[in-house]
């Protein structure tokens, strides 16, 4: 198997150097395709890369196209692509909003994946959610997940409503964590704390947080009533962010994304 991915940027190429040390594919079996030549320049000194800047010279040796392009380059892709392909080819893209119909229409392939990575792919700590249109067969899907668990870890969600729901779940969400620790960052810089301290008191409290609540059957909500008690410091934490709300605020953003996703397929 063959597979060509389209766009060098940071997800991209995470994807590419992922699958690339997969036991999947051999050697010498994922090419790139980028338009900047900056970045093709620095891939060609990768020696399991082959690198491209004319589709006509790659897209018809793909078994799997990967999109990895921003959204707003998506109609001048499809034009280009539509005359190149061929039939069997499958097309994966993690393109927020473009739909899997509008993908089949513009490319005029009937087997497309729509995939919603995120940041922490990049080491390994990914979740994609996917999708696929009914055209992929089930022994082609169960590659393409694994090719996706290169970076992590993968759900199949129903449809594609659910890409857009991702979004502004684990799409975004590690914007949010970031938002929240930059918050106690500057909290632990006004108590006096060193710029160092404060990012190890935060990054460490997260990290340990997480594991804890991975490492049980605990909600979150269980996890607070263990930590909070009547009276004490936690609990003043709390209620402070009640008293303003911040739950709410919080879903408020994540739909706020997903909104704004449903609205990128629409445009």
């Amino acid at each position: 198997m063959k597979v060509l991915v389209i766009g060098a940027g940071n997800m991209g190429l995470t994807y590419a150097e992922a699958m690339s040390k997969s036991k999947i594919l051999k050697k010498r079996n994922i090419m790139i395709l980028d338009n900047s030549e900056e970045t093709r320049t620095r891939l060609d000194k990768i020696s399991h890369f082959d690198v491209f800047h004319r589709p006509e010279d790659c897209v018809p040796k793909a078994d799997l196209i990967f999109l990895a392009v921003k959204p707003y380059h998506s109609t001048d892709l499809f034009t280009r692509l539509k005359s190149l392909v061929f039939e069997g080819q499958i097309v994966i893209s993690i393109m927020a909003g473009v739909t899997i119909q509008t993908m089949q229409d513009e490319i005029g392939l009937p087997k497309v994946v729509r995939a919603m990575p995120n940041l922490p792919a990049q080491i390994g700590k990914g979740l994609t959610s996917y999708t696929a249109s009914e055209e992929v067969s089930r022994i082609e899907l169960l590659t393409i997940e694994d090719l996706l668990c290169t970076t992590g870890k993968t759900i199949k969600v129903r449809n594609e409503k659910y890409i857009d729901a991702s979004t502004g779940i684990s799409g975004s969400g590690p914007a949010y964590v970031f938002y929240f620790m930059q918050s106690m960052m500057e909290a632990a810089l006004q108590m006096g704390f060193s710029a160092d301290d404060s990012k190890d008191l935060v990054s460490q409290t997260f990290t340990g947080a997480v594991e804890l609540f991975n490492q049980s059957d605990l909600s979150p909500n269980s996890w607070m009533e263990r930590v909070a008690s009547k009276g004490g410091t936690t609990r003043a934490a709390l209620d402070s962010m009640e008293d303003n709300n911040v739950n709410e605020l919080i879903k408020e953003a994540a739909f706020a994304a997903f909104h704004r996703a449903v609205e990128l397929g629409e445009e």
